[in-house]
């Protein structure tokens, strides 16, 4: 009896503390929609064809939606704001543990860091991973030697003050939360033309650091220890700059390792991007005219290169994607007319 009592109070213990912690986090409903990218890859009930990782230029630069319009391909976008490569890499191993898509394409202006960044764009890309292996070795390569480990891993430990900054968005997105992405794709309907091209700053070193390397290795060993394909790219957005000396050390990387690299930004003309009209701005993201244009592309070279298949002779595929499709034409003619309306755009979640 003693026993029973026990085991349900240290029950009712742990869910006492999981509400707090649910009532505390941040829900990214209202601002900083980053946040609540990462963990809403776990509502996908089918597996996909391709995952991208990687930082913002996957996230606002493709659009799994429009993969599927094409070529019935099946996508997901594990993206995140600033998000390092060991954060993809231990995403990545976090996806591959749930399925097995054909292809993986790593977007590679992240190469360029080689120390975490900030607490904040830590938990942007952490936090909603759910807990695993992967995400506490995530956390321990990510954090500041400041940071407590547990906080990643039981938030609570890291919002517990928040009560004075509790808003409605707390409560109403309690038990579950809107969706604020389209298969992991931001999508922006406003238009911010490229009026100039900043200079690119000089560097004292433009050679990949090892740490960012060493995580590029382990991604390339995964993908071949689980049988996936994998493929690099660099968007067509033409700033952070992005340097010869990168470029050439992408292309002898991707030689060595036997791995397709593409680098849009020299495709440009080829892909359609005209960046007075494709970009929300200034040519440092691209909108959706822009994203789809690549997609459209890069479907056409997964699907000769790799043989990836699509999806649109199979019914249970069809009419998942079609409300998603629903979803996605939805979004874009509600921002198209707050636009055209007010001459902004905010992203909306549906």
């Amino acid at each position: 009896m003693r026993f029973l009592k026990i085991i349900g109070f240290v029950i009712s213990f742990v869910l006492v503390i999981s509400m707090f912690q649910n009532l505390l986090t941040p829900k990214y409903m209202s601002d900083i929609y980053e946040g609540a990218m990462v963990g809403e890859y776990y509502k996908e009930t089918l597996p996909h064809d391709i995952i991208f990782i990687g930082d913002c230029e996957v996230y606002s630069n493709i659009s799994p939606i429009t993969l599927w319009e094409e070529k019935g391909i099946t996508s997901y976008i594990r993206g995140g704001p600033q998000q390092l490569v060991w954060q993809s890499y231990y995403i990545l191993e976090d996806t591959l543990s749930r399925e097995k898509p054909d292809v993986v394409v790593y977007n590679t202006l992240a190469l360029q860091y080689d120390q975490p960044d900030s607490e904040g764009y830590n938990r942007l890309n952490i936090d909603g991973m759910r807990l695993s292996a992967s995400k506490m070795r995530s956390v321990f390569a990510s954090k500041f030697d400041d940071e407590s480990m547990l906080s990643y891993l039981f938030p609570i430990l890291r919002y517990h003050g928040r009560w004075s900054e509790l808003s409605g968005d707390d409560l109403r997105y309690f038990f579950t939360k809107d969706r604020v992405t389209h298969n992991g794709y931001m999508l922006r309907a406003d238009v911010k033309p490229l009026e100039f091209t900043p200079p690119a700053p000089r560097l004292s070193d433009y050679n990949f650091g090892e740490g960012a390397l060493k995580y590029l290795y382990m991604m390339t060993a995964l993908c071949k220890e689980k049988g996936v394909e994998l493929a690099l790219v660099k968007s067509p957005a033409i700033w952070p700059h992005w340097y010869d000396q990168w470029d050439t050390q992408t292309e002898n990387y991707a030689r060595a390792n036997n791995l397709l690299y593409i680098n849009m930004l020299e495709l440009s003309d080829e892909i359609g991007i005209d960046l007075s009209t494709d970009t929300f701005d200034s040519g440092v993201h691209l909108n959706i005219l822009g994203a789809e244009k690549v997609s459209k592309y890069l479907g056409n070279v997964f699907s000769e290169k790799y043989g990836v298949r699509g999806h649109k002779d199979d019914q249970g595929y069809v009419e998942v994607w079609e409300r998603k499709v629903k979803d996605y034409d939805n979004m874009y003619e509600i921002q198209q007319r707050e636009f055209a309306e007010e001459g902004k755009v905010s992203t909306f979640t549906f």
